[in-house]
């Protein structure tokens, strides 16, 4: 099969005459043949693969393209990478690898091009095109990967087993590819992963939250999250969340599944494709705290009071055992888990302006985010209770519209700062002026005064006195 046209743009020619320059076989290899035969228009970086040297085909190269790029070069994995009208183009020499049992990191030898398709993980990814003069365009796919395409199947080139016991990450990226492309994993490979799941335990967790980072960004992460439970590899990587999993039903009482009910509210937090890794964490994590705050109330059902809480404080140590990062990730995730609860608390007329003011103080910018986790929230199968709760939510971020329209609570900085109590009263820094400033903002959030610096300033003088403070 010929596929010149994958090929006919100016740096495929580049690299063909490069490679003939210093006689070294070249060929186009990976995620580009894959993305192009799946017909998608928006290509990644480029993978070229040379029976050579690879950093002295990305030098060759170099020397035809202006202006001159710079080469990065990976001494230790005999690659090099430049930079051409945007794109990433890596070089890397053919090689064929033995790995050792305790350890995903493989001796490197020279070697053909079949060695290099048999090291690759999935038939998709060992595509190759060739870039010499001779076939130029030819597809060479020796194990198949063009119909697995067809039929939508991932498969590894070898034996699974070994695939997936040399290089263990491979079960992450088969899950993940499985997501991204909604393909299905060939029953073996699958039984495979699921055998050889204990394995995941000698790769970095950093290299494990990557691939599952982008399950989670994929445009349908439950197929990803319902692949890790199925294989036991996210009863390793996040035990909480699969601690959700199962129904108990008591004195005719029974509460949802809330494994099966994140997922989807993973899925629709993932409909808004601008929704960010953080938010689909805390989508992800927001019922976390629910296995440590059941309780089954005679006459009621169960209850899980508080779950809100208990979940955000379980954020810091998952973040920690994840390396994820600690700084504002961290405390966004938490802060959504923890006020996850509290929009659907104001729903109704009778809720104070004062309730939704200390809202709109606590969340500030984020409060989008979280009205956005409320209506992903709701998964129930009955549309009329789905259309009713989504229609209660819209009213009150109406009225929360207008009360910050008037009251300018979001993002609040209070109209007196502490150097106007000093000045007022004549005093140094003490005790006494957060005691004022804390007055003065409850005053304003609970709608006795107006946030408006004259308003702000009565009301110090008024606390200022009762505090034995005199007027400057």
């Amino acid at each position: 099969m010929n596929l010149s046209s994958a090929v006919h743009q100016k740096i495929f020619r580049i690299v063909s005459f490069s490679s003939q320059r210093i006689r070294q076989n070249s060929y186009v290899i990976g995620g580009y043949v894959r993305d192009f035969l799946l017909g998608k228009m928006k290509f990644k970086d480029l993978d070229i693969l040379t029976i050579g040297e690879g950093i002295r085909l990305a030098q060759e190269v170099s020397k035809y393209i202006i202006p001159y790029p710079k080469i990065i070069i990976f001494k230790r994995f005999g690659t090099a990478m430049l930079e051409y009208d945007n794109q990433k183009i890596e070089f890397v020499g053919s090689r064929k690898e033995s790995y050792n049992f305790s350890s995903r990191k493989p001796v490197i030898e020279f070697g053909s091009l079949q060695d290099d398709q048999n090291r690759r993980d999935f038939t998709i990814n060992a595509l190759a095109i060739s870039l010499n003069r001779n076939n130029y365009g030819e597809l060479i796919d020796p194990f198949g990967g063009l119909l697995d395409l067809k039929k939508k199947i991932l498969r590894t080139p070898l034996d699974a087993n070994i695939t997936y016991s040399d290089d263990p990450l491979r079960m992450m990226r088969a899950i993940r590819f499985s997501t991204q492309l909604q393909f299905m994993i060939e029953e073996y490979s699958f039984q495979s992963i699921q055998k050889n799941k204990n394995r995941i335990n000698i790769v970095s967790i950093e290299r494990i939250v990557e691939e599952f980072n982008k399950i989670l960004l994929s445009e349908k992460p439950s197929i990803g999250l319902f692949l890790l439970y199925k294989s036991g590899l996210l009863s390793i990587i996040l035990p909480e969340l699969v601690s959700l999993k199962g129904i108990e039903e008591k004195n005719g009482y029974k509460h949802k599944d809330n494994f099966y009910h994140t997922l989807k509210v993973v899925d629709n937090i993932s409909k808004d494709k601008n929704s960010s890794l953080w938010l689909r964490w805390a989508a992800l994590l927001h019922d976390i705290g629910k296995t440590y705050t059941k309780k089954f109330l005679p006459g009621i059902g169960w209850s899980f009071h508080a779950h809100e809480f208990v979940g955000a404080k379980m954020v810091s140590n998952i973040f920690q055992r994840l390396k994820l990062p600690k700084g504002f990730s961290m405390k966004y995730v938490r802060k959504m888990i923890q006020h996850s609860c509290r929009p659907i608390a104001l729903i109704g007329n009778n809720t104070s302006d004062s309730a939704i003011r200390r809202l709109l103080f606590d969340i500030g910018n984020d409060l989008e985010d979280l009205m956005k986790l409320c209506i992903a929230d709701i998964t129930t199968n009955n549309m009329e209770k789905k259309n009713k709760y989504k229609k209660n939510i819209y009213i009150l971020m109406e009225r929360i519209r207008k009360l910050e329209e008037k009251d300018r609570i979001q993002n609040w900085k209070s109209p007196i700062s502490g150097n106007d109590i000093m000045k007022a009263f004549d005093i140094d820094p003490c005790k006494e002026i957060g005691i004022i400033k804390n007055f003065v903002k409850d005053s304003i959030l609970e709608g006795k005064i107006s946030n408006d610096f004259n308003s702000a300033y009565f009301m110090m003088l008024k606390k200022g006195e009762e505090l034995g403070l005199k007027k400057k």
